[in-house]
């Protein structure tokens, strides 16, 4: 059964960092796309980064762009998301996402992920 456990959430101030973690089981995870969304109460779900060995550029959101990394470290099976100079803008629900035989144009879309984490909660707020 595949598995994606999520930690890494909490509460920061604006212009804090948190990172994000993904660990995946029952999948052969270095052929996997690997990717973060996010969810605001009352909004809907929405593409953060995406990471693909069939990925020329690693494609991250508008909003987030130069502030968010993300990587995986293959021998560990995890994706983490570093977030850098966080907003309040930034709080939401973030989920781990993954998918097999991906194509680029897929990667920032929610129906080209075959499964998804629980979710983790992160707050931005003085």
């Amino acid at each position: 059964q595949v598995q994606l456990v999520e930690s890494g959430g909490g509460l920061v101030q604006p212009g804090g960092s948190l990172r994000l973690s993904c660990a995946a089981s029952g999948v052969s995870f270095i052929t996997y796309a690997m990717a973060w969304f996010r969810q605001a109460p009352g909004k809907e779900r929405e593409f953060v980064a995406a990471i693909s060995q069939r990925t020329g550029s690693i494609p991250y959101a508008n909003s987030v762009k130069g502030r968010f990394t993300i990587s995986k470290d293959n021998a560990k099976s995890t994706v983490f998301l570093q977030m850098n100079n966080l907003k309040p803008e930034d709080t939401a629900v973030y989920y781990c996402a993954a998918a097999r035989g991906i194509i680029m144009s897929q990667l920032r879309s929610q129906s080209g992920y075959d499964h998804w984490g629980q979710g983790t909660q992160v707050t931005v707020s003085s």
